[in-house]
């Protein structure tokens, strides 16, 4: 796998695509932390006992764009992909079987979801359905949120893949 290209929003952009623009960076900065590693370097622990990998959390934000744009923005009853009721967390739990080609897909999937629901509404408008607290958001909220939670977990991917194979700044 090759490094995805990303680049800034223009720092001359509207809101809309300024809040887009740097959604995307935080996406594909992700992949670009996991660009070049094997399906066993994907699943290695960044300190075990933790579970936390760079697999494990490409899963979970396909869990996360999920959860924000089609199940809170859009209202949809979509189920978790990975969770259950008796692994809610069952995204970072990975066997062998686990492969960067199904995670990738499965994200990539979900991101493309969640331009085409967002792509639907305005940044003021509220949210169809309810967070796990059972509040409402704008789309500008849930944008934000979204980039505060790339930009939170991308810092973590450093670590990991320091961790993996010693590679820093990617």
């Amino acid at each position: 796998m090759t490094a995805p290209e990303r680049s800034e929003p223009a720092v001359d952009a509207a809101e809309r695509p300024m809040l887009e623009g740097w959604l995307d960076f935080h996406r594909e900065t992700l992949a670009t932390k996991c660009a070049g590693l094997t399906d066993a370097q994907l699943r290695e622990a960044s300190v075990p006992p933790s579970e936390f990998t760079l697999l494990g959390l490409v899963r979970h934000m396909a869990e996360v764009e999920r959860g924000w744009f089609r199940i809170v923005l859009a209202g949809e009853d979509a189920a978790p992909i990975y969770g259950t009721d008796e692994d809610p967390d069952a995204e970072f739990h990975l066997t062998e079987a686990e492969t960067w080609a199904e995670a990738e897909a499965t994200w990539r999937a979900e991101i493309a979801q969640a331009r085409e629901n967002a792509a639907k509404v305005g940044l003021d408008e509220m949210s169809a359905g309810l967070s796990r607290r059972g509040e409402t958001y704008n789309l500008r909220w849930i944008y934000t949120h979204m980039i505060e939670e790339y930009a939170r977990h991308n810092g973590h991917a450093d670590l990991v893949r320091e961790r993996v194979d010693g590679a820093t700044g990617v």
